[in-house]
């Protein structure tokens, strides 16, 4: 007998909605038929193992495939099937889900087969690339019989009686002219691998298998060697660097969530986020997880599967829900508790790890309070002679030495020893110790330790002169008197063209003249340079101030010289030193300098 009538919808415009605004990318299609391919399955699994369905389930595979010819695309299940009267109800009312209707009748027996569909729009996906969709299908119900359903993208439909041998659903596309992309197979393949490759249900493109039903991630981690999770990982990422370690996640309450989390050699040259795939089912939805994990865990790779994250309609972003936070706890708190069981457990070979994994500790300490506190306990500092403290260990280390005559710890450290070699020897020559912060994040992290630290300074060791640095009590007095002063500065300002000249009582053994770079408006410039305010940063100018060392030999024989060509020739040597010892010199002031030193020599 055949039927026709109306679809059951509120919105007359529901088509050009689905097209035009519900899916923003059009591919996504595909992972819409195939997940209710997938889905019609694990029904029919669902019904066997309560005993509903007695027949033999039989192969399951799902195909698709292209007939160019018909300009058609067939995806094709072995399923559940519908009868005319269960199309009705779930094709024709747009957005009733039968997945949801099935849950809930079955909620108080064992249907443990995980269904996909949950919103019943999935299926109208299809009409962004399709001007007409045909479903040929076929209920498990004995003696029900097959039916089609035919729509042309508008709010008729045309349902008859259809020829069908075995049980399940083929849904015919047929392309439109705009779509004919999607009649290439490597272009359906490529949708297939992105968000299907791992589908709890056989899917074949052209007779091809392309999934890998049993993820890595759904497997019992005891079961498991090193090498599974290092051949996953290639799998997920062939080009990449194999990682460092990964936790497996998985949990049944207050939420169900199964992953994998691999930690890699993070570089400060790249920094590359949105590594972690984001699957529900097994069906791939993004890599666009920083709701799901904080942004400090953006930087791991892997991947995270749960039923329980709340997407939108159309599957392409999350929800607020309080699962979200509930997850992103979970997650926090299971990375907290590997890092530091690696600490405890082997610590030299966490040491080793270290600088592959600082800059998401560092910068998780820094935007997650909650881990903070935990990685107070395997956060390290390494000092420039290669040695780790945890951070309590490392203020008892130099609590001694280098508290302040204002009773203030002060942390002295380099970004790049060897530019700043200079510095640092004169800070080891106080009995001193230099930390290495040389990482992209480690302004911020100098901040954050400051707060975390009880009067504490950190400071870099050519931000000032090494005794400014860490002022004592007992200070040597400047030998020079007042006019010997006002001529030394006069002079330094003309050689060097700047305002900023000071003349500190310093230890004979440092410069005669030092450049420094003070730490606050530095290490601003610093923070600003990462992220948005880049551009802003580049425009500061460069606070450099001019010290010098009233108590240096030099500076005490160019008090004595009279030849003003002889002190201004001493003033610009003992200049062009300090801008060396920065790095500051080059072009044609560095080969006058070798020269003007080759000159004396000679």
């Amino acid at each position: 007998m055949q039927e026709k009538g109306t679809l059951s919808i509120h919105t007359e415009n529901i088509f050009p909605i689905i097209k035009k605004f519900l899916y923003s990318n059009h591919e996504i299609f595909l992972r819409e038929l195939v997940s209710n391919a997938v889905d019609a399955t694990q029904k029919l699994k669902s019904l066997a193992a309560i005993g509903e369905f007695k027949g033999e389930i039989g192969d399951t595979r799902i195909d698709i495939t292209i007939n160019k010819n018909a300009k058609t695309i067939t995806v094709s299940d072995k399923g559940i099937g519908m009868t005319a009267e269960e199309i009705k109800k779930y094709i024709n009312q747009i957005a009733f889900s039968g997945a949801k209707e099935f849950i809930e009748k079955y909620k108080d027996k064992d249907a443990s087969q995980q269904l996909i569909g949950q919103f019943g729009l999935g299926f109208y996906s299809a009409f962004m690339v399709a001007d007409k969709v045909r479903i040929i299908t076929k209920s498990w119900q004995e003696e029900a019989p097959a039916a089609e359903w035919i729509c042309e993208g508008n709010t008729e439909f045309e349902i008859r009686p259809a020829v069908k041998k075995e049980r399940g659903t083929d849904v015919i596309l047929h392309i439109a002219s705009d779509s004919e992309e999607f009649l290439q197979p490597y272009r359906l393949r490529e949708i297939l691998n992105k968000y299907c490759k791992f589908l709890p249900i056989e899917v074949a493109l052209e007779g091809d298998v392309i999934n890998n039903t049993q993820p890595l991630w759904t497997k019992n981690p005891a079961d498991l060697k090193d090498e599974d999770y290092l051949d996953f990982y290639r799998q997920l990422y062939p080009l990449a660097e194999d990682p460092m370690f990964w936790i497996h996640l998985n949990v049944d309450y207050p939420f169900k969530l199964t992953g994998i989390l691999y930690f890699p050699k993070v570089k400060n040259e790249l920094i590359s986020r949105n590594k972690i795939q984001l699957y529900q089912k097994q069906v791939f939805i993004t890599d666009e997880v920083r709701d799901i994990v904080p942004e400090f865990l953006t930087l791991l790779h892997g991947v995270i599967d749960s039923p329980d994250i709340p997407l939108n309609v159309s599957r392409s972003f999350l929800q607020a829900d309080s699962n979200v936070k509930k997850i992103n706890s979970y997650i926090t708190r299971k990375v907290a508790e590997k890092l530091q069981e690696l600490f405890k457990s082997d610590r030299e070979a966490y040491q080793k790890k270290w600088d592959g994994i600082e800059l998401f500790v560092k910068f998780g300490m820094i935007t997650e309070d909650k881990f903070a506190e935990k990685a107070n306990a395997f956060a390290l500092l390494k000092n420039v002679e290669g040695k780790y403290f945890t951070i309590d260990e490392y203020k008892d280390y130099i609590k001694a030495n280098q508290t302040d005559k204002d009773g203030y710890l002060i942390l002295l450290y380099t970004n790049n020893p060897e530019k700043q070699d200079v510095y640092v020897q004169a800070a080891q020559k106080r009995g001193y110790d230099v930390l290495v912060l040389n990482s992209v994040i480690d302004s911020h992290f100098a901040g954050f330790l400051e707060r975390k630290l009880d009067k504490a300074h950190l400071k870099r060791v050519d931000s000032d002169t090494i005794d400014k640095l860490i002022e004592k009590i007992n200070k040597p007095p400047v030998v020079l008197s007042e006019d010997e002063k006002k001529s030394i500065l006069d002079l330094y300002k003309k050689i060097s063209g700047k305002d900023s000249v000071s003349i500190e009582p310093l230890s004979t053994d440092e410069l005669p003249v030092s450049i420094v770079l003070p730490e606050f408006f530095r290490r601003m410039k610093e923070m600003a340079s990462i992220g948005s305010a880049a551009e802003y940063a580049s425009s500061l100018p460069e606070q450099i101030n001019l010290v010098i060392n009233g108590n240096h030999p030099l500076i005490n024989r160019l008090v004595r010289t009279e030849s003003q060509e002889e002190r201004e020739r001493i003033a610009r040597h003992t200049y062009d030193i300090a801008l060396l010892a920065q790095n500051m010199l080059s072009g044609k002031e560095l080969t006058a300098f070798l020269n003007r030193s080759l000159e004396w020599l000679n």
